[in-house]
């Protein structure tokens, strides 16, 4: 068992996506920046429904079980 990141999507307030591994948090942080990008920083409405919240999160993996990305 080891430690890696697993990237968490949210849409709606909903998970979405639980299941990318990454060893790498910069890596990890990269992908969870570019997903929530879609809708900016701006001062648009948003509905609920699409706001998108992704980060990351460490968790206990048994690599030879799960995928880990580089």
């Amino acid at each position: 068992m080891t430690h890696v990141f697993v990237l968490v999507i949210l849409i709606g307030g909903n998970v979405y996506s639980q299941d990318m591994h990454f060893w790498d948090i910069e890596r990890c942080n990269y992908f969870a920046a570019s997903v929530s990008k879609r809708y900016g920083n701006h001062k648009s409405y948003v509905p609920a429904e699409h706001m998108v919240i992704s980060y990351c999160k460490p968790v206990l993996v048994d690599p030879n079980k799960v995928l880990v990305y580089n």
